[in-house]
Parts: structure tokens; sequence; C-alpha cells
């Protein structure tokens, strides 16, 4: 996994939220959650409590780095699984995906 830190995060990188699974879940590769929190639980531990926000009140986290940690974590969970996302499930990655975009495009990088 190549890690590409906030600051050097482009919207070029950012796939379209309408973008097929693939290339959604090669761009959550460039966030090392378990890295950046330090171990799998705790990654996790951020990454579920985000995803049960989102399922009861469609909010996302507000920061940039929540919200990539939200997305790689989607990606480890589903290539676990070994199937693709269902489609709740990428309602929500898409959401995260343009929050992603969003945070990059106002220059939020935090």
């Amino acid at each position: 996994m190549s890690h590409i830190p906030n600051p050097q995060l482009t919207l070029k990188m950012i796939p379209n939220s309408q973008a097929g699974w693939d290339v959604i879940g090669a761009f959550a590769l460039n966030f090392n959650g378990f890295e950046y929190w330090g171990s799998f639980e705790a990654c996790g531990e951020k990454a579920e409590t985000a995803q049960k926000i989102y399922n009861n009140s469609a909010e996302l986290p507000a920061s940039l780095t929540l919200l990539r940690t939200c997305l790689f974590f989607e990606q480890r969970r589903w290539r676990h699984y070994g199937y693709a996302p269902d489609e709740p499930a990428m309602r929500y990655i898409r959401a995260l995906v343009a929050a992603i975009a969003e945070h990059v495009r106002q220059g939020q990088r935090e």
C-alpha cells in the first residue's frame, strides 16, 4: 500500500463517487488506517463508530483523516468478506468518497 498524506491529496487522485468498487477500493488503500491509528482495533473502533452514526443520522465524520480511515476500513472489510460491497454499503462508501473530495476541494486537510 502506498500512502498519500492528506496535504498531498489532490482532487485528481480522488475517484468520482460513482466510480466502480475496484477504483474506489484501490484509492482507499492510499491511506493506511491501521498504521495511522496504531492498530487494527483502534482503526476499527473509529470506523465502526462513524458507520453507526451514518446509519442513524446520515452524518459523516468532520475530518479528512476520519473519512479516509472509514473508507480504508470499508475496503479491508469487504476484501475480508471476499466479495464487493452490497448496495447499502456502496451508498455509505460513495458518501465517504464525495466527502473526501469536498474536504480537499475546500482545502480542509485534517
